[in-house]
């Protein structure tokens, strides 16, 4: 008649080591994003390619992760989350592996977009969250897994520093394909078999409408500063984008089964939440390309600190440690106010810290602490995001939804890169020859960083109230049934 306790007890264990493994897994595919970085000033010689080709090795995951997220979203919708995150993880692994023992710019580039289609393993990880956690710990762990997209990016860039700096580069990629060997195991032995499939079948031409007005968009974006603002190619791929994908909104509108259902995207909280994540993105992004080119300065600058590529990046590794251990907090502020007050209380901190930024420049421990603090609001506000995502739209398009807000904070982190480089190099001063940003562009970096991240907030409260429980509580069946399979 009484239920034993052990049965609970088992479900949450079983619950928290399947939780552990979606962390790690996400974890991983989030250290593509700044894989390179160290070494991309050197990839033109190493692979034997002018600057401007060899820049797109970094370009190459964005515009692969861009298109993957809502589009493995919509396949995890269709077949089951656990066979799309297995696949995923296979092809970080094989993306990996092209990249480890290519030495010219070609191949690379094809490894590369890979590891970014692999990251479409993160929004799938976090609605699959809500399946396989009992309601006491869903607000947690959809934190915890959250959390490592931002937390990634963090941490990439003092581990692939350190691995650059010791060993052949190439040794970068043999680290991300043992990692992807780990993740594709723990996936297809630890994840639980859940019947999460849906009726429906995959868009292929909206899948390919999407993928080419995003990467027309992207690339117009991010090369914008290279190739000229005003050059042809630059508004001919920013033009061409737009009119790609609003041809593309008016097809999924008509069409019965789409990739990514807009009426539910245009629904006012989930509107308002994918706004606020181009914004809180960007907040997020401006501090991960302006803090660690004022920390490499100079000090003949007269500002800069003089600090090499490694030291740089411990110098930002604590942030990315902040942003874990908040993680918990978010949980416990979600249960306690809700998804909207969370966001939006993340973005006001992200932008107290660029505020901080602004006034704490003058050593390597200012900036240190001004970074934990935008981080401690990152990881407040990223998991907070698919919260709001995940108790306002169907079961059946969890996954896609939470692609579609992914792939929005990836556009916030694209703009800012390109509105960063913009302002740093038409603020400058010369040294030897040389144009190189003035003091005052990086301290209006973190003033634009500030105001993003702001006006995301604002955005967030004019979501409408919802009380805490039905803000946060989402009933599944049996989760205890689900890890039991």
């Amino acid at each position: 008649m009484n239920p034993t306790p052990a049965a609970p007890a088992g479900a949450d264990r079983r619950a928290v080591v399947v939780v552990a493994v979606l962390c790690f897994a996400s974890l991983c595919s989030a250290l593509m994003q700044s894989l390179v970085i160290p070494i991309q000033s050197e990839l033109p010689e190493l692979l034997h390619t002018t600057a401007s080709t060899a820049s797109w090795v970094v370009t190459a995951t964005l515009l692969g992760a861009a298109v993957a997220m809502p589009v493995t979203g919509r396949l995890a919708d269709l077949v089951g989350k656990k066979p799309v995150l297995v696949v995923s993880a296979s092809i970080l692994l094989v993306g990996s592996l092209v990249c480890a023992v290519s030495d010219t710019v070609g191949p690379v580039l094809v490894g590369r977009v890979l590891q970014g289609v692999a990251m479409g393993y993160i929004p799938v990880a976090i609605s699959m969250v809500r399946e396989v956690t009992p309601a006491h710990m869903r607000n947690t762990a959809v934190a915890g897994v959250s959390a490592t997209l931002g937390v990634g990016g963090a941490l990439g860039l003092p581990l692939a520093a350190w691995i650059a700096q010791s060993h052949d580069w190439h040794m970068l990629f043999w680290v991300s394909a043992v990692l992807a060997a780990l993740m594709v195991v723990l996936s297809a032995t630890v994840l639980p078999h859940i019947h999460d499939a849906h009726p429906g079948r995959l868009d292929v031409l909206g899948a390919i409408g999407l993928a080419i007005g995003l990467v027309s968009l992207l690339v117009g974006v991010s090369k914008g500063n290279d190739w000229g603002w005003s050059s042809l190619g630059t508004i001919g791929m920013i033009a061409g984008g737009v009119v790609v994908l609003l041809v593309w909104g008016a097809y999924q509108l008509r069409h019965d089964d789409p990739l990514v259902d807009l009426r539910t995207t245009a629904k006012r909280p989930v509107l308002l939440t994918n706004v606020a994540a181009v914004l809180i993105g960007f907040g997020m992004m401006a501090q991960s390309i302006v803090v660690p080119q004022l920390l490499e300065m100079p000090e003949a600058t007269g500002y800069g600190l003089g600090q090499s590529i490694l030291a740089a990046g411990l110098w930002m590794a604590p942030a990315g440690i902040v942003m874990m251990l908040f993680a918990p907090v978010s949980s416990r502020l979600l249960t306690r106010f809700g998804g909207r007050l969370t966001l939006a209380t993340g973005a006001f901190v992200i932008a107290g810290g660029y505020v901080l930024a602004v006034f704490m420049t003058n050593a390597p421990w200012q900036l240190m602490l001004a970074s934990c603090v935008a981080a401690a609001g990152v990881g407040i506000g990223y998991a907070a995001m698919p919260t709001l995502i995940l108790t306002n739209v169907p079961a059946a398009e969890a996954a896609s939804s939470v692609g579609v807000n992914s792939l929005m904070r990836s556009m916030g982190t694209t703009v800012a890169g390109a509105v960063m480089v913009v302002v740093l190099t038409s603020r400058t001063m010369d040294l030897g020859g040389a144009a190189i940003p003035t003091h005052g562009a990086f301290r209006l970096c973190f003033v634009i960083g500030a105001a993003a991240a702001a006006l995301g907030a604002c955005i967030v409260l004019l979501i409408p109230r919802r009380s805490a429980g039905t803000a946060t509580t989402v009933v599944d069946p049996e989760p205890e049934a689900v890890l039991a399979h």
